[in-house]
């Protein structure tokens, strides 16, 4: 029970994990903790020619003017429509903690198989969302008004995007009866990995470059999407864009 002595840290925080506003402090700060050391890239990079080497889009560069409108949209559609909903959601449905904890290779593999559902059911929306071009107009726009992604752009997203994708992220690991520490984990790691997406940088450490036989697209597979918008839906594995033939790598 390598996790117990973690969940048993936690369960002494109970009251904060149950509270309603737990899922929007928690999505926002892991959020902009993980945007943190891209910006800090960002500044640097205008100055240091290596760093600027990792740039995806290296004639581009991020402005505070986008920044400040990244920022503001993402703090709107936390409070304004995801905090509302965490509230009814802890009326209507208390939460209850278990008192034990997961095993180790259960939480491992539960988080994958919720990753790779997030994944399909992300490819499958964000297909129609452009094959459509009216659900393009109406509600995907919004996050192709950068072509040059940078990490703030990750949740430059209208309300119906925000909402929908966020459907599927909680969903998921509760259709898997999964422990509330695996869903923590799957949460963590959909963040960081949707903001890696986002970066603009392909970095010597990056994920895609972990997985093997190019089975994770990463930063420049999904830099090339909103580089060219008709290719790379899959927001993190390349499976389902080889299968639909919507797979570019250059």
């Amino acid at each position: 029970m390598l996790l117990q002595p973690l969940w048993n840290h936690l369960l002494g925080h109970s009251h904060l994990l149950l509270s309603p506003f737990f899922p929007v402090l928690f999505s926002l700060s892991v959020y902009l903790s993980f945007c943190l050391p891209f910006l800090l890239l960002d500044v640097l990079s205008s100055r240091w020619a290596l760093l600027r080497s990792y740039k995806l889009q290296p004639q581009n560069s991020i402005s505070w003017a986008s920044v400040r409108s990244c920022l503001a949209l993402t703090l709107y559609n936390h409070l304004v429509f995801i905090f509302p909903l965490t509230v009814m959601h802890w009326y209507l449905r208390p939460g209850h903690q278990p008192t034990e904890a997961p095993s180790l290779p259960r939480l491992l593999v539960q988080v994958l198989v919720c990753l790779l559902l997030f994944d399909f059911q992300s490819f499958i929306w964000h297909l129609l969302h452009h094959k459509v071009p009216w659900l393009y107009r109406t509600f995907h726009k919004v996050h192709h008004t950068y072509t040059s992604p940078s990490v703030l752009t990750t949740e430059y997203t209208g309300t119906w995007e925000t909402l929908s994708l966020g459907f599927f992220a909680a969903t998921t690991p509760l259709l898997l009866g999964c422990h509330p520490l695996t869903q923590l984990a799957f949460f963590t790691l959909n963040i960081w990995l949707s903001v890696e997406d986002h970066c603009g940088y392909d970095l010597p450490w990056a994920t895609h470059r972990l997985v093997p036989l190019g089975l994770y697209g990463g930063a420049r597979h999904h830099d090339l999407h909103h580089l060219k918008s008709k290719c790379n839906f899959a927001p993190y594995f390349t499976h389902w864009d080889r299968l639909a033939g919507t797979l570019q790598t250059e």
